[in-house]
């Protein structure tokens, strides 16, 4: 006997197996357990639940540097920094969470002193905000879309195939190399 389902029946499948995966994410996620996406297109981890902390708890995990930058959106010395001039294959995580962000085949020479990338990871991995703190200027913040860290600032001054040139704190990153 041959079995096959029709439209509504396929529909409630789809649904079905849709909200199991939806309710084990959530219950892992509940339980502690850090829920990672891979996606093939971004070659990369894809950002899928926040990470909240205190000062006082990022203040425990991080160098009184790296807090300075990626809490409370400090900028490291150009040129004088972990990854200006690194040129090894790998990916860039957040500090923080150590979510991905950058992959070292976006990362380019700017001449900034910082290292600078013409594309995330994924572009839902950063999220970008007005930041006016410059009083003459307007800049574009980048943050960890996981945990908000401030990750640096983004520029419309990049090279091909973007045009965008994010220039990041090495401070607010980490450094796999593949």
């Amino acid at each position: 006997m041959s079995h096959y389902f029709t439209g509504n029946a396929k529909t409630t499948l789809v649904l079905l197996a849709a909200f199991a995966v939806i309710a084990s994410a959530h219950i892992a996620g509940a339980a502690g357990q850090k829920i990672r996406v891979y996606s093939v297109e971004a070659k990369g981890y894809i950002m899928s639940e926040k990470v909240i902390k205190t000062d006082d708890e990022w203040r425990k995990l991080l160098t009184p540097e790296q807090f300075e930058i990626a809490r409370k959106a400090g900028t490291e010395r150009a040129f004088d920094n972990a990854y200006w001039n690194n040129h090894d294959k790998g990916v860039y995580r957040c500090v923080c969470c150590g979510l991905d962000l950058f992959d070292s085949d976006t990362k380019f020479e700017s001449g900034t002193g910082w290292p600078s990338f013409y594309a995330p990871i994924a572009k839902e991995n950063v999220v970008t905000k007005e930041d006016r703190f410059l009083i003459f200027e307007i800049r574009t913040e980048v943050l960890c879309a996981r945990c908000g860290a401030h990750l640096g600032h983004v520029f419309k001054d990049g090279p091909r195939p973007t045009g965008l040139r994010y220039c990041m704190n090495s401070a607010a990153l980490k450094f796999v190399k593949n």
